[in-house]
């Protein structure tokens, strides 16, 4: 049922969603894909997946998500659901998601300032 909130939905965060594989493209050829395309959802498995980020993305480039992405995928599915079941605590949840995701924003402009965003230093 979660993942079913997601229907329509292609890109979180930026990142194109994948949903199927290329029936004439081999599994390893597939996971190659991932650094372009990092997330993939499988709604007969009802899985979705996310390749995380591996390294400073100045120093490596982009080739996975950031955890704000994970939180903003949660945010989506609590807010399909929310619209099915509406209640008080599913409004808290994602409060406190879109609350995680400004302190996430927050720590990246203050990185950003220092002109540390990006780079492996503290």
């Amino acid at each position: 049922m979660a993942l079913e909130t997601l229907k329509g939905i292609e890109q979180i965060g930026g990142f194109k969603i994948v949903r199927v594989k290329p029936p004439e493209m081999s599994w390893d050829d597939f996971d190659k894909l991932r650094d372009e395309y990092p997330i993939n959802i499988t709604e007969r498995m009802n899985t979705i997946s996310f390749k995380i980020q591996n390294g400073p993305i100045k120093e490596v480039g982009v080739n996975g998500c950031q955890v704000d992405t994970l939180i903003e995928a949660a945010k989506m599915i609590v807010e399909g659901l929310n619209k099915q079941f509406p209640c008080r605590e599913n409004s808290l949840v994602i409060t406190k998601l879109e609350e995680a995701l400004l302190w996430s924003m927050k720590r990246k402009l203050d990185r950003e300032k220092r002109q540390v965003e990006g780079l492996d230093k503290p």
